[in-house]
């Protein structure tokens, strides 16, 4: 089968392509949510999956409709997700300045969340959620309880496994006690301007509780090690190493506004490892793409993979079945985030103006009706005339 040069390519149309190849290669070590990302990426919107028939009423115009493949990994099916995410979130958006941190765990160590991606990036997540809510509640630092929306990204921009976390937190919060227990009277407390917290107290704080975590899954036997480390002494020098080394904890420029701020979070929390926009060439050998080379000033530049390697380092990105990938925490934990938001209002904006945007929030999260796909040409509702079956197992290959 020849990539046809006159069409865009996508994602889909390099895993077809390869995956043949790549699985007799690679099947044996793949996980069941791998092969299930591979199957369902390689057949999204194509006969495949099946789809509809529509038809316009008035000039009797066709148009057919293969289905998608609803998987979260891939790029032709975020676009409605992420659309009705940032909808949602919007009605938990404080007017104040909000701010971007990265949390990335060192090569060395990223070796081991490969291996044990399911337990390590639950405790990933935990050690980042951990070092903002006690730096934040420290009081020489801030004092309060902040609300942060974080997001787990696995990819650098060359397809390689780089695991790093994407935090956009408030520019203050709730005050609260040293144990970041929300005061009984709280008041509203306003991080300094252009200043979050202090990176440096962010790297090693987290650096510490990531590590003591490690430690502690290793020495219950649930981790699988990476080799050379399977030894006690090897093991006990690898970990003095990792305790020696500065992680890199990196806080940007803060948010003109809470819109701007939420608009950037968006492109985050539904991307994929590798978008269809940044393909250049898909054909029977390789896959060449575009990425932003960050050691050169984010000079654009292309790579071309051969198609066997671009699956692979594709699949590196597939998450555990289940694994939520974006968390709430503080002020927008889930079982008390209404409550929160609402006397954060009170206290930022006054009663009145609380009222009103709570109001707005509740009308905002009324559910939207999807409109059906019309007629380019008369403008009519289509309707649905002939549904397309699944193709069998056999003929999808």
């Amino acid at each position: 089968m020849l990539a046809c040069a006159t069409t865009t390519p996508t994602v889909a149309q390099a895993l077809r392509l390869h995956q043949e190849a790549f699985l007799s290669r690679y099947e044996r070590i793949l996980t069941p949510p791998q092969r299930q990302a591979l199957r369902d990426v390689a057949a999204c919107h194509s006969a495949a999956l099946g789809g509809h028939v529509f038809a316009c009423p008035e000039c009797g115009r066709q148009k057919i409709t293969y289905n998608s493949c609803r998987n979260r990994h891939c790029p032709q099916c975020q676009a409605a997700d992420n659309a009705a995410w940032l909808e949602r979130e919007q009605t938990y958006l404080l007017p104040v300045t909000y701010y971007h941190v990265v949390f990335t765990v060192p090569d060395s160590v990223a070796c081991w969340l490969q291996l044990n991606p399911r337990r390590l990036y639950d405790a990933f997540f935990a050690a980042v959620n951990e070092t903002l809510r006690e730096v934040a509640a420290n009081p020489r630092h801030l004092g309060a309880v902040v609300g942060v929306v974080a997001v787990l990204h696995t990819w650098g921009q060359n397809l390689h496994y780089h695991p790093h976390i994407h935090c956009i937190a408030s520019g203050g919060g709730l005050s609260c006690d040293a144990q970041g227990r929300i005061d009984a009277a709280p008041q509203w407390r306003s991080c300094r301007p252009g200043f979050f917290l202090p990176v440096r107290v962010l790297s090693r704080l987290f650096r510490g509780k990531f590590l003591a975590a490690l430690r502690a899954l290793a020495a219950a036997g649930v981790l699988r090690p990476p080799a050379g480390l399977e030894e006690p002494k090897a093991w006990r020098d690898w970990l003095a190493q990792q305790y020696a080394k500065e992680w890199v904890v990196y806080a940007k420029e803060p948010f003109g506004n809470a819109g701007v701020a939420l608009k950037y979070l968006a492109r985050y929390t539904h991307r994929v490892a590798i978008g269809n926009s940044r393909l250049v060439e898909v054909n029977e050998a390789e896959v060449t793409f575009r990425y932003k080379d960050y050691a050169a000033d984010h000079r654009p530049r292309q790579m071309t993979l051969a198609g066997v390697e671009f699956v692979r380092r594709w699949l590196q990105h597939v998450l555990p079945r289940g694994f939520v990938k974006v968390r709430h925490w503080g002020l927008l934990a889930n079982g008390q985030r209404a409550e929160r938001l609402e006397l954060s209002r009170r206290l930022l904006w006054g009663e009145w103006v609380a009222e009103a945007v709570g109001q707005a929030v509740a009308e905002e999260e009324k559910p939207k009706v999807q409109e059906k796909p019309r007629c380019p040409c008369c403008g009519v509702e289509l309707v649905a005339v002939e549904v397309l079956p699944r193709l069998a197992k056999e003929d999808t290959s």
